[in-house]
């Protein structure tokens, strides 16, 4: 392998599907800016796409540096085979020292196979990243131990250091037309044959339908909700508000909602403008995954439920009443 002192810049892979950004990739821009800057490096945007150049010029404004870019229509949408092959071919040529991407479905595919072909450690799903300040390397957080433990990695021997991040941790920062930056571009191909998957039809599932990352409000419920029948006062809440619905593990665990729709620790960590927490008592391991929400609202019975602990509002009662007054009141202010 090259000597580690070949490796240089921090790099953001900002991902796309038809031409538009995941909001992700600004948000490991905007966690990884002061990272960058107590290394004394340059933050780099890597843009894999379709027609993608104006993604490019947005992650400048969102804080990186520059931007390297690879177009094309077999970037139109995420196959393993053709991004793999692009992101390897530019570290390859690069050879950046660390490559951060977002853990979204095609992210969680697309690092361990990128970190595998080029031999390097790959530390997934993190919840916060730093620069250790002894050994100058990444320090990587994760969730261990079915989200009891908490888990720092570093990868001091190879490079890049590679992590995946969950989406929702970190927030996006502003955005700057006045920022300026070098736009390369790269021209990587790979012939069709060698892509082993093709895009048949695209039907929009639950897992995409539930977008908790991405979510400004969100009605999550939990155990005190008492039956799969009664989230449909959740439901209808979220209906009126324009939200997003959301469970705690133990609804999940109880079988009356999806994973897709679990918040927290083993769950999805959100970032909403707003979030309800209804029925959910407040255990650490939820906490943590609505950490990035800027206002929590809570409904429980239960006066000294720990999710009052962090809420900036709170309501003490029994939610087969407040829920429906709320919805009713929302709705009134609508029409």
């Amino acid at each position: 392998m090259s000597n580690l002192g070949d490796y240089k810049n921090m790099w953001i892979f900002i991902e796309t599907e038809c031409g538009k950004a995941k909001n992700v990739g600004y948000e490991l821009l905007n966690a990884a800016r002061p990272l960058a800057k107590q290394k004394g490096c340059e933050l780099v945007a890597v843009v894999i796409g379709n027609h993608v150049e104006g993604v490019a010029k947005d992650a400048i404004a969102y804080g990186a540096d520059s931007a390297i870019v690879v177009d094309g229509p077999e970037y139109e949408y995420y196959t393993t085979d053709a991004f793999t092959n692009a992101i390897v071919t530019l570290i390859e040529k690069y050879k950046p020292e660390t490559l951060i991407i977002g853990a979204t479905n095609n992210g969680r595919d697309m690092g361990p196979r990128v970190s595998c072909r080029i031999r390097t450690g790959l530390t997934a799903d993190c919840t916060e990243i730093g620069v250790d300040e002894e050994s100058g390397n990444m320090a990587w957080t994760r969730p261990t131990f079915g989200g009891n433990l908490m888990a720092t990695i570093m990868c001091p021997d190879h490079r890049p250091q590679m992590g995946t991040v969950r989406p929702g941790v970190f927030k996006k920062g502003a955005y700057d037309e006045s920022r300026s930056g070098k736009i390369i571009k790269e021209d990587v191909h790979i012939p069709e044959e060698q892509i082993r998957t093709s895009l048949v039809k695209r039907v929009q599932e639950v897992s995409e339908a539930v977008n908790l990352a991405e979510a400004e409000i969100i009605v999550s419920g939990g155990r005190g909700v008492g039956s799969a029948e009664n989230f449909k006062i959740i439901e209808e809440l979220a209906e009126v508000l324009g939200a997003t619905v959301g469970c705690s593990r133990a609804v999940v665990d109880a079988g009356w909602k999806p994973q897709v729709y679990q918040v927290g620790q083993s769950g999805k960590t959100v970032a909403p403008k707003v979030y309800f927490a209804i029925g959910i008592s407040g255990a650490i391991q939820h906490l943590t995954g609505i950490a990035g929400a800027d206002t929590i609202i809570a409904i429980n019975k239960d006066a000294d439920a720990p999710i009052f602990g962090v809420a900036d509002y709170g309501i003490v009662g029994n939610l087969n009443e407040v829920v429906p007054a709320l919805t009713a009141a929302f709705r009134a202010r609508k029409e």
